[in-house]
């Protein structure tokens, strides 16, 4: 069971959502791919009235995109300080970072993947050697590793 209680999740794209690759046509069209699994995560956190805040150091139009789709009201790209961001975020939502779930997969999501009350990786993240999370993902980024840890989540409620 968790130790307490999750109010908001927040996580990565690049890694996490995707496979960390960007595909790039002849015309220099960037192109990403994402797991439908983890868009249901994101409406199973609905139904909980969890919400979600994306923090990304890219800054495409995909993923804008993606989360219009998914109706994601907390989305921050080209963000190079993702701590301060979320404390902003957590500020306005009236809740500490102990009530903050987060999945990420690289050096720029370490603070706050130590700050927060739990942690999440996938376990093709390159900075496993770094840091230990929580919680490692059963699915690899791009393959639902958001999904599984939505999963974690409300099953453990």
């Amino acid at each position: 069971k968790l130790k307490k209680t999750i109010k908001l999740v927040g996580t990565d794209i690049d890694g996490v959502w995707t496979d960390a690759r960007m595909y790039y046509s002849a015309d220099g069209d960037i192109m990403k791919s994402f797991s439908t699994y983890d868009g249901m995560g994101v409406e199973l956190l609905r139904q909980v009235n969890i919400p979600l805040v994306i923090m990304t150091s890219e800054n495409t139009e995909i993923v804008t995109k993606r989360a219009e789709k998914l109706g994601v009201a907390h989305v921050y790209q080209a963000e190079t300080q993702k701590l301060d961001r979320l404390k902003e975020v957590c500020k306005e939502l009236e809740i500490s970072l102990d009530e903050v779930a987060y999945i990420g997969d690289d050096v720029n999501d370490l603070d706050v993947l130590k700050s927060v009350g739990l942690s999440a990786m996938p376990p093709n993240s390159p900075i496993l050697n770094q840091f230990s999370p929580d919680y490692l993902t059963s699915r690899p980024g791009g393959d639902g590793a958001f999904r599984d840890f939505v999963d974690f989540i409300l099953s453990n409620k």
